[in-house]
């Protein structure tokens, strides 16, 4: 049965939690891509849109057209890298630190009702299992690796 199956399930679940933040979020004028691009921000500082492109894995020319409509709507900003000159480094704006907080408790919101009736040791298990899972599929994994030296 095609629903059951593992990538069925992930997509599913990460659909409905994308959907349901973007519903709660559309009031801050918020959608999951800007959401996942602010964090990173938050996370690791300033970055250049190339390495924004690797963290989110989409395309240089999709992360462009996202910072750009960022950049309209006062979310973030481009800077010019202090050590060349040559790179833009996007910052979030002062709009983006004002809300940070309120689009973070709607996503933990959401995450409760998701995990909700799970015990906490069946709540670490799902992610330690997910967290596997991503490692067993990264480019690093040593199973990626080896398939890459036999073909």
């Amino acid at each position: 049965m095609p629903d059951q199956s593992l990538g069925f399930l992930l997509h599913d679940a990460a659909r409905l939690i994308r959907r349901r933040f973007e519903a709660r979020a559309c009031d801050l004028g918020l959608t999951t891509a800007q959401w996942r691009l602010l964090v990173y921000l938050k996370r690791k500082g300033p970055l250049p849109q190339a390495r924004l492109a690797e963290l989110l894995e989409i395309e240089p020319i999709s992360v462009s057209r996202l910072v750009d409509r960022m950049e309209e709507g006062a979310w973030v900003e481009r800077m010019p890298d202090s050590n060349d000159r040559r790179i833009k480094l996007v910052h979030p704006s002062e709009r983006a630190r004002a809300v940070f907080e309120e689009a973070r408790e709607i996503a933990d919101e959401i995450y409760d009702q998701a995990l909700a009736g799970l015990s906490k040791t069946e709540v670490e298990h799902a992610m330690s299992t997910l967290r596997h899972i991503i490692r067993n599929l990264s480019d690093e994994s040593p199973t990626h690796s080896s398939e890459a030296n036999h073909e």
